[in-house]
Order: structure tokens, then C-alpha cells, then sequence
């Protein structure tokens, strides 16, 4: 079913005489298939990292999505990729470990590329899943192409779902940065839920602790204006936060202390840049977002170190928490 429009209003019963609906959707596609950015916008708020560079998620994140007659807890993983590192495969185990265990399956293909062999390694994978567990086609990025190159998309992800046994749920365009048909999709992910009970309490947009997603909002500024090849070295963790002692209780400061990690010497003039003027910009654009999310003044100290290797390094990647 390619869903383009809303549906037209249905006579159904009272909202509070609908079962309440919970459960978990994950998304997956290939890296910056664009999963992050559509996860913020069903959120309404960052609750993953974004960028313009590839493998930028590096675990699973929730993000809550509340409704009257239902709450739809939604699972932005890693994209799913040929691993080179020991850090690579554990991305990828991360994956297929969270979508054999959501109740949907949402599969995001930009509607600006063709289909290529990383989606159809991908459909191949989502053909293996259990039958019940619906497969909803999400094509991110629709405001980036015209309707007729939109609609030769849309066809070419029917006919991949024809070829390999998968029967979509839905097939549906969206774009997370416009919000267009972002409502829309989470009115079609939720009819695909089991019955249940709330799970998180109201209010609650994520069950991320607050120090991993403040190191994640850290290596998001870290990630922006440096080379190609570097966000896959950088790694960042929170050592400390501490309210500042003797502050008075309506100017409260918020101390974080956080270690910004690289493989090797020769990427930290990258990060810091001339007389630290690249840091500083790291530290002024993270903190702000901090600043956002827990809603209090902050102290922000960084650190860049390096950890010789850690992708590839067992010990160094536990340190860093993968």
C-alpha cells in the first residue's frame, strides 16, 4: 500500500473506547539514509545525532512518541554497512539484534538515490525476518526530488518487495526536515503495534541517560567541518557531571568534564585547530544543545586524547562503551 495521503476520516469508536496500543519500531537502512533526522521529527524534539556523514549513530537510541490511544517508542540504530573494524561489526550485530526483537520494521531508502546493493544486502536480511513482524518501506528525503522521479521510487521499492517475498505494509514518503507526512507515518505505525499498557510515563522523550547524550551531542559538534575520514575515529566521554558547588539556587552551573578521543597524534591539530580555535567552536556549538536539553546554565570542560587504534582494539572499544 503506498500511502501518499491522509486517509479519509473512518466512523470508529470512542477514542477512549479503542485498545490502547505500545510497542517498538525500528528503523534501518543504509548510513545517512537519513533514520536519525526522521526519529527527531516523530519525537518533535533531538533525541539522535544527525550529520551529513555516514555511521554518525553508534547505538541505539529510543525516542517516545505519545499519543492518546497509544505510545510508539521508536529504535534509531546504526546503518547497517560493510564492516572494516571490530567496532563495524559490533555496529552491525547491534542492528540485527534490535530488529528481530521491535514489532515493526521500518525500512528508510532516500528518494534521491537509486536502490543500489546496500539496500537490496538489506531487504535480503528483512526477507530472513519472522513474517509476522510488519515491514513498513519509509522513503526519506521526498522534498529532494521531483513527483515523477518520487513515484519511479516508490515503484522501484514495490517491485525489490515483489522480487525477494516481502509484503510491505506500507509504502510511504516523508520528509523529516519539511515534516511532510511525518504525522501520517506515525498514524500508519501505530495500527501495527500489539495492545498494551503505557511503558514509559508521560513526558518522557528518551530513556537515554543524560551523560551519554550529552557526549553524543559533544561528537556531533566534534563531527562537523573536519575531514571525511575522521568521524569514524572520534569518540567521547563524559567523565563527570557536577553542579558547581556554593552557587546560589536560582543560578545554578552545571561542571561537565569530557574527554573527546581520537586513533592517532596526528588528528588532534584537526580537532583543537589553530591556537585551539576549532575546539572552542566545538565547545560554544555543544553546549548550547546541552544547555537545551537539561535546562541549566553549563560549565563545559574538553579534553582531545588520543586511544591509539580503539576501533579495532577490544579493551580500548569497552573503555569507550561499545
Amino acid at each position: 500500500m503506498v500511502a501518499m495521503n491522509a486517509p479519509s476520516p473512518a466512523p470508529e469508536a470512542a477514542a477512549d473506547e479503542r485498545p490502547h496500543r505500545s510497542g517498538f519500531a525500528c528503523f534501518v537502512g543504509r548510513p545517512n539514509a537519513g533514520k536519525s533526522t526522521l526519529t527527531n521529527a516523530l519525537v518533535g524534539t533531538k533525541v539522535a545525532i544527525t550529520s551529513n556523514r555516514p555511521q554518525t549513530t553508534r547505538h541505539t537510541v529510543r525516542g517516545i512518541v505519545h499519543r492518546e490511544e497509544a505510545q510508539l517508542v521508536l529504535v534509531d540504530t546504526p546503518g547497517l554497512h560493510k564492516p572494516r573494524t571490530l567496532l563495524g561489526e559490533r555496529l552491525n550485530d547491534v542492528v540485527r539484534t534490535t530488529w528481530a526483537e521491535v514489532d515493526v520494521v521500518g525500512f528508510c531508502l532516500p528518494a534521491d538515490q537509486k536502490i543500489g546493493p546496500g539496500d537490496r544486502f538489506i531487504a535480503g536480511e528483512l526477507a530472513q525476518l519472522k513474517k509476522r513482524t510488519p515491514k513498513v518501506a519509509v522513503v526519506t528525503k521526498s522534498d529532494l526530488v521531483d513527483s515523477q522521479a518520487l513515484a519511479a521510487q516508490l515503484l522501484a521499492i514495490d517491485q525489490l518487495g515483489r522480487e525477494l517475498g516481502i509484503e510491505w505494509a506500507e509504502i510511504i514518503p516523508v520528509s523529516a526536515t519539511h515534516g511532510d507526512q511525518v504525522g501520517l507515518l506515525a498514524d500508519l505505525l501505530v495500527p501495527l503495534l500489539p495492545e498494551g499498557p503505557q511503558l514509559y510515563p508521560d513526558g518522557d522523550l528518551t530513556d537515554e541517560p543524560e551523560q551519554v547524550m550529552v557526549g553524543e551531542l559533544i561528537r556531533e559538534a566534534a563531527l562537523e567541518g573536519v575531514r571525511d575520514e575522521l568521524p569514524h575515529s572520534i569518540a567521547v566521554v563524559v567523565e563527570e557531571m557536577l553542579p558547581r558547588e556554593g552557587r546560589p539556587v536560582d543560578k545554578p552551573l552545571l561542571d561537565i568534564h569530557a574527554n573527546i578521543f581520537l586513533e592517532r597524534p596526528s588528528q588532534k591539530g584537526i580537532v583543537i585547530g589553530p591556537k585551539g580555535k576549532r575546539l572552542k567552536e566545538v565547545g560554544s556549538t555543544s553546549r548550547k544543545h546541552i544547555e537545551a536539553l537539561l535546562g541549566t546554565p553549563v560549565y563545559l570542560d574538553l579534553h582531545v586524547k588520543v586511544a591509539k587504534d580503539w576501533q579495532r582494539d577490544p579493551k580500548q572499544l569497552r573503555r569507550l562503551g561499545f
